[in-house]
């Protein structure tokens, strides 16, 4: 029997904005921009940014034509469905909680660090044990797992009261940022900017990695990863065919800008070559002698690592939601809780899968498959646009992408073209996921209801 109670429209523009940079601002400035900076691009890395949030861009002004255009659930999955019907539809959904999955449990595995970090500087450091997982030499990454269960709770209460913890933590961290730029900015050396492009624009390294302001531009884009989920709150927004275009668009515009000026001053600051730590920004501000500034900035980290993976695990669950209430997963799924409007089954199971994976796997591997999968989602979303104007060019549509089908089409070379860069390691695990899926929707998927 399914159920008939719906999610309950309260989230703003301006919620939608700030669950944007929620889910934007966090690892891509606190980790990636130094890894990337000083093994693949130096501080061409900028440019590579610049790439990504084009590859972003462009997919945004789908996402925001097709929520416009179609409402209902939202998301990658909801679009491709409309589009190419149940199996690609399917299929989407499937590498988005891939996605969304592996995201939130990998970002939470860098919260602890930062958190246990904030703990040592007390005196109240944990052991090894509790925060490593078996593989690693430890018992379990307990900060880990006991921030995804406490987002948990957060999010069974109401999307508002999540949005409202989210925009606090948004401006802590946006702050933190604001503080960067400003010390930072007075001990940039031009000098550490020579050579700008030390690897090129792609290339190899002795062991066959791809290195270069293309390869770095797709180990950058998850940076970006998240973004997405914005249009996952469809159907909790007030007015979804009017905020969720601007909340897409704001917070991708907003969040490009703030990249470029951190990785531009970060790479003045200080050489590339020492830029590969877990902790860049923070690390940066240490070697010229700013040690307050450096434990301000690992307090916005937590907070911003904190609304990256509250708004990841928010689109998780919606996606859940919507494919089980489609047919294709169980209903089971679909259940909402009648005191908080909220897919109360959903969450708690995805919850402790996230945290039992954050607490006792190793996710490095499995990080790479976001990209892949977040860029092969946007490709269709891209492809989506071009498909249904063509196959429904009378239906009403609030926002339309300007230019025609050009912005679409630079959408699916630009994240095609960074798909084509990432490792071939990375290729294959992905292809074994979209397989898995492909036999549980024959096996499975099909035989359930579809709507």
């Amino acid at each position: 029997m399914r159920n008939e109670v719906e999610l309950k429209r309260v989230l703003s523009a301006w919620d939608l904005f700030f669950m944007g940079i929620g889910a934007i601002i966090g690892t891509g400035i606190f980790v990636l921009t130094g890894i990337a900076a000083a093994n693949q691009a130096g501080p061409a890395v900028v440019i590579s940014f610049i790439v990504a949030g084009l590859a972003a861009g462009f997919a945004a002004f789908a996402y925001a034509e097709l929520a416009g255009m179609l409402g209902g659930s939202g998301s990658a999955y909801g679009y491709a469905k409309a589009a190419f019907g149940n199996m690609v539809g399917w299929l989407i959904g499937w590498i988005l909680i891939l996605e969304y999955g592996v995201a939130v449990a990998a970002v939470s595995t860098g919260w602890s660090g930062y958190f246990n970090n904030g703990l040592q500087a007390i005196g109240l450091g944990l052991p090894a044990e509790l925060i490593l997982p078996p593989a690693s030499g430890g018992w379990i990454n307990l900060p880990a797992a006991l921030i995804i269960l406490t987002l948990m709770g957060l999010l069974l209460v109401g999307a508002k009261e999540g949005a409202r913890l989210n925009t606090v933590m948004v401006f802590i961290k946006l702050l933190t940022i604001a503080v960067f730029l400003i010390v930072g900015v007075g001990f940039v050396n031009p000098d550490n900017w020579s050579p700008f492009a030390p690897f090129g624009w792609f290339g190899h390294d002795e062991d066959g990695k791809p290195i270069g302001i293309l390869a770095a531009a797709s180990l950058v884009f998850f940076a970006y990863v998240g973004f997405d989920a914005v249009s996952t709150a469809t159907e909790e927004a007030k007015d979804p065919q009017r905020d969720v275009p601007k909340g897409l668009l704001w917070a991708l515009v907003a969040c490009s800008v703030i990249y470029i000026a951190v990785s531009s001053v970060l790479t003045g600051m200080v050489p590339f070559t020492e830029l590969n730590v877990s902790s860049p920004v923070a690390h940066a501000l240490q070697l010229v002698g700013l040690s307050w500034a450096s434990a301000l900035v690992a307090t916005g980290a937590i907070a911003g690592l904190t609304t990256v993976m509250l708004v990841l695990y928010y689109g998780l669950t919606r996606i859940i939601y919507a494919m089980s209430r489609d047919g294709h997963l169980p209903l089971r799924l679909s259940v909402v809780s009648r005191r908080y409007q909220t897919p109360s089954v959903a969450i708690v199971i995805s919850g402790v899968l996230m945290a039992l994976m954050a607490g006792f796997m190793p996710l490095s591997s499995l990080a790479e498959l976001v990209n892949v999968g977040t860029l092969s989602a946007f490709v269709l979303v891209c492809l989506a646009v071009v498909v249904l104007r063509r196959s429904q060019p009378d239906r009403h549509r609030p926002f339309v992408i300007p230019g025609g089908t050009t912005i679409p089409l630079l959408g699916i070379m630009f994240c095609g073209g960074l798909m084509a860069f990432l490792p071939a390691d990375t290729w294959w695990r992905f292809g074994m996921w979209v397989l898995f899926g492909a036999f549980i929707f024959v096996v499975y998927a099909r035989k359930l209801k579809m709507e």
